[in-house]
């Protein structure tokens, strides 16, 4: 896959994952979080599971890969999907926008150590900007401040344990088919949060049906596509042009949210918001290095991780 098609691809599903936040907060509004999670999971799954058989990409996994793909459907799925969905039922917009909004900078500094991820000057300034950019539009216009709260807590979680998948994401993808391993760990991650909403949410399963039109047309969406295409496409991204590389590209997420707001529950958009996705731009351009001159020895995108 030609990097810049990569690009533009992680482009257009950040701002499906961008609404896919409101998506999520109506769904998780409506039903029992833990439980609807595992069955929106259980979805991504079944989007990717005809590809999986009839390109017949499954095959017996050795150790090391068994290690990396329950270490990813515990961390990036399970640990994600329930900590980011229950603490969007805790927690105001302001504060999810601006912790979630630190993912990239996570992710770029586990690169570094973890990966030998370089992190030049130039990368950093976009991963600074972009956070910069994420804070002003998720501050724009709020009068709710910041405060800490139980769902702070779990969103700051969130982060930290989908910062730790991505480094294994790109262990893994040095052998493992990124469809396959992704249908894998959706499907474990899926058995694992439904397991943990049986125990705190005993009756959960019993008030699904209970949920209207909207919500179950957005629990299919979000699943189907924004999680199941998503993660795909993240991590395949992550295969060929590292975790630090694709992880900047988050930073666009939180601006395609305030325009999803602006056409779905009527929000203002105002001055400050195209300030900050200016910011965003130029963070996105600056880490991903777009622009930059390279050795031409470099032809093996993919194989190593550059900066």
């Amino acid at each position: 896959m030609r990097q810049n098609y990569l690009y533009l691809l992680l482009i257009a599903m950040m701002a499906i994952w961008g609404f896919n936040v409101i998506a999520v907060k109506i769904v998780v509004s409506e039903f029992p979080p833990v439980t609807i999670t595992a069955f929106r999971v259980f979805i991504a799954f079944l989007a990717l599971a005809p590809f999986i058989f009839y390109k017949k990409l499954y095959r017996k996994l050795t150790r090391k890969e068994w290690y990396y793909v329950i270490g990813i459907s515990t961390f990036g799925i399970f640990g994600f999907q329930y900590f980011m969905s229950v603490g969007l039922n805790y927690t105001t917009a302001t504060n999810a926008g601006i912790i979630l909004g630190a993912s990239p900078i996570a992710t770029a500094i586990a690169a570094a150590i973890f990966l030998k991820d370089k992190l030049n000057i130039q990368r950093g300034m976009g991963f600074v900007l972009g956070f910069i950019g994420v804070t002003v539009i998720i501050l724009a216009g709020s009068n709710e401040g910041f405060s800490i709260s139980m769902g702070d807590l779990y969103l700051c979680i969130a982060v930290i344990v989908q910062t730790i998948s991505f480094v294994w994401i790109k262990k893994a993808s040095e052998t493992l088919n990124t469809t396959y391993m992704t249908g894998m760990t959706l499907l474990i991650g899926s058995f694992i949060i439904l397991i943990i909403g049986l125990i705190t949410e005993p009756n959960g399963i019993s008030q699904i049906p209970g949920g209207s039109g909207v919500a179950w047309g957005l629990l299919i969406f979000s699943g189907f596509v924004a999680t199941g295409l998503g993660y795909l496409i993240v991590n395949s991204a992550i295969q060929q042009i590292g975790a630090g590389n694709s992880a900047i590209f988050l930073n666009l997420s939180p601006f395609f949210s305030v325009i999803s707001a602006y056409f779905v529950l009527h929000e203002i958009i105002y001055i400050s918001h195209w300030a900050g996705f200016g910011l965003i731009v130029i963070g996105v351009l600056l880490g991903a290095g777009i622009g930059q001159v390279k050795p031409n020895k470099d032809s093996t995108v993919g194989t190593t991780i550059k900066a």
